[in-house]
């Protein structure tokens, strides 16, 4: 088992593409990359899920590579931030609270607002990739 970085999965609402890229690097210094560099069988790797994860986490970063964003890493900019779908109405109404277009307290009009057609509108700002099954907005 890696330490120093926790593994990524695809049940947090947030995932920030420096924990990803942080994690990776962790796991390529344990070696864990090298089985599927070198070819070798995924029963000879040291730790089968550790490879599976990086497996994964490698290929979501090629997926995210030079779509822009405000992370630089090995020669290409990626988003800071992935919102998983089933958070995305969370995220849209944290957002205009954050933006102070809301406030957080108020019960009149707040308790109205239709926040999944103000989420899906959000949305077309944002572009989606798919992790481990599961879909993820950034932007």
């Amino acid at each position: 088992m890696v330490k120093g970085t926790k593994a990524i999965n695809n049940r947090e609402d947030y995932l920030d593409v420096r924990d990803i890229i942080a994690r990776v690097e962790r796991l390529e210094n344990a070696h864990i990359g090298d089985c599927a560099l070198d070819g070798v069988a995924l029963a000879d790797c040291p730790d089968e899920e550790e490879h599976a994860e990086f497996v994964t986490l490698v290929a979501l970063l090629g997926e995210l590579a030079g779509y822009g964003g405000d992370e630089q890493w090995r020669g290409d900019w990626y988003p800071l931030t992935l919102v998983r779908d089933t958070y995305f109405e969370k995220f849209a109404q944290e957002e205009a609270e954050g933006l102070d277009l809301v406030k957080s307290d108020a019960r009149w009009p707040a308790n109205h607002i239709d926040w999944e057609a103000a989420a899906a509108e959000l949305q077309q700002d944002y572009s989606s990739v798919e992790f481990d099954g599961e879909t993820y907005w950034y932007r």
